[in-house]
């Protein structure tokens, strides 16, 4: 799916207690704004992945890697395209400026 964005931010859920398996829900929020977060901004789209997914793979993209809280920032975006590859494999590509 092609994505109108500013920025994303992509997040990892935590997974159940009795689950015992190596992938984790994952979100990918989608913003108006750059560094959405530094200013807590309500984000304008949140795409959620509950179950499937254990990797997350980022092409031809400039992100940032928050350590706080483990969440991938893109930022300076014009589109974004989000694919579940049914392999476990979230696929991020997208313009930035």
């Amino acid at each position: 799916m092609r994505i109108k964005a500013k920025s994303v931010l992509i997040c990892k859920g935590k997974k159940l207690e009795d689950y015992e398996g190596n992938d984790r829900p994952v979100f990918v929020s989608v913003f108006e704004k750059n560094d959405p977060h530094l200013n807590c901004q309500v984000p304008k789209k949140r795409y959620d992945y509950e179950t499937g997914i254990h990797k997350v793979i980022l092409k031809d993209l400039k992100i940032d890697y928050l350590l706080a809280g483990h969440d991938i920032v893109i930022n300076d975006l014009e589109e974004v395209s989000v694919e579940n590859d049914k392999n476990g494999h979230l696929v991020v590509t997208g313009k930035q400026k």
